[in-house]
């Protein structure tokens, strides 16, 4: 297996242009052609982790957090960032990072977040704008099928909890080859006039040129009629948190209770009970406080994220119960889901999680 192999993968699952602005992800070290046998995920990659992966004969360490996330002007290990990425040098080890990316992804960090609390009826809590376009490609009729499985099998015509969603128009279209083309149909120098059917998609931006590829390759024509419209439409499948429905209300007592429970805490800080049953919640994985606007916009009941502020807390404002499980504790579980993600899709390549508490925060 070769580092980019596993790499492509996660990329797929999550592209790296859904991580926000601010973000570094990606492959910080290492070259992606170079041969491995295993890989070490992690929340956080320090030099523990380093070393635990030199140990245990992992040539990648995948993290959620990138270890590169401001500039660097030198590497003299006077930080722990720099004795981090020297020891990985050293060991020849990769590192590879995927946050927002997957923060920002339906089945990612805040779906499997929602899983284990056992939530239905999910959806983003912040859309990310910009995330379609509509795909609109001309075609004749007797090649039509092809195109539109092709463009389905790329990515193509996905909304929501339905695939293969697309939309068909009948008209003609004209053209004349010219004298260097090579035309499926019709004379050199003479204006052909043809039945076409106008084939319409929705594309998820980052999957805009796998699509294109896939379509130009099923069509006939030596050169491919198409549009690309960008769509204000919200899409649904990505963005900042997310919110769903507990089966049965919990009381806020029985809501905290199983937040401890689930994620391992013994504490966990939150705003003054509301003395009503909470079914409906929000969350965001790590520090999710901008988001308190949108859960109670949506009427959540309650509210879950981590490294919430003193002065954040009273945005509440007694609309929800806004509970603070720490930035480690929400985002845990991201472990899991990238070693269950890889073992999935390559199920011969050792794929370990590190044994290592990375939490920085400690409670007495």
């Amino acid at each position: 297996m070769r580092i980019k192999d596993v790499t492509t993968a996660l990329e797929a699952w999550a592209p790296p242009q859904l991580q926000e602005n601010y973000d570094n992800c990606g492959l910080q070290v290492g070259d992606p052609e170079t041969e491995i046998t295993s890989a070490l995920v992690c929340l956080d990659c320090t030099e523990e982790v380093v070393e635990e992966a030199a140990a245990k004969g992992c040539g990648l360490i995948i993290s959620h957090h990138p270890v590169i996330f401001k500039g660097l002007k030198s590497l003299v290990a006077k930080s722990y960032v720099e004795r981090t990425l020297l020891l990985a040098l050293k060991h020849n080890i990769a590192l590879y990072a995927i946050h927002t990316n997957l923060d920002n992804v339906m089945d990612g960090v805040n779906g499997e977040i929602a899983a284990r609390l056992g939530l239905n009826g999910l959806r983003v809590l912040d859309p990310k704008p910009g995330q379609l376009r509509k795909l609109v490609v001309f075609v004749p009729p007797d090649a039509a099928e092809d195109v539109r499985s092709a463009a389905f099998k790329a990515g193509a015509g996905r909304i929501g909890n339905y695939d293969e969603c697309s939309y068909t128009s009948e008209g003609e279209g004209t053209f004349r080859p010219g004298s260097k083309a090579k035309p499926v149909v019709g004379a050199l120098g003479v204006r052909e006039v043809a039945s076409e059917l106008k084939l319409e998609f929705l594309v998820n931006t980052p999957n805009e040129h796998v699509v294109l590829n896939a379509v130009r390759t099923a069509h006939p024509y030596e050169e491919v009629a198409f549009d690309i419209f960008p769509l204000v439409n919200d899409h649904q499948g990505v963005g900042s948190g997310m919110v769903g429905e507990l089966d049965t209300p919990l009381s806020e007592t029985e809501f905290l209770g199983m937040l401890k429970n689930v994620f391992g805490l013994h504490m966990v800080r939150h705003t003054r009970p509301l003395g009503k049953p909470v079914q409906r919640v929000a969350l965001c994985g790590g520090s999710g406080a901008f988001l308190i606007g949108k859960a109670k916009a949506l009427k959540a009941d309650a509210f879950i994220t981590g490294d919430v502020k003193y002065h954040e807390f009273f945005d509440a404002d007694g609309r929800l119960l806004l509970a603070d499980i720490g930035h480690y504790g929400s985002e845990r579980f991201t472990m899991h889901l990238i070693q269950r993600r890889l073992g999935e899709l390559f199920p011969t390549f050792a794929v370990r999680l590190t044994e290592i508490v990375t939490d920085p925060i400690s409670h007495s």
